[in-house]
């Protein structure tokens, strides 16, 4: 089994980060439209949640473990 190294990891945050500050816009311009698709925001705000989720568990994964 291949374990991902840090700057792996690293590079999937900055990657998720981005994505999930895209979505934070695009969710903002969908709000402020009459005629926005309520669905296509719920969709939108699940994965930003998803997404906030996959963020915490890397930045865990960083940190390293203290010895007992």
């Amino acid at each position: 089994m291949v374990f991902p190294n840090d700057a792996d990891i690293s590079r999937q945050l900055i990657d998720l980060r981005l994505e999930h500050r895209d979505l934070d816009a695009a969710i903002v311009r969908l709000q402020a439209d009459i005629e926005a698709d309520e669905l296509a925001v719920k969709r939108m705000k699940k994965r930003k949640l998803q997404l906030k989720d996959m963020i915490a568990r890397l930045e865990s994964a960083l940190i390293p473990d203290e010895p007992a």
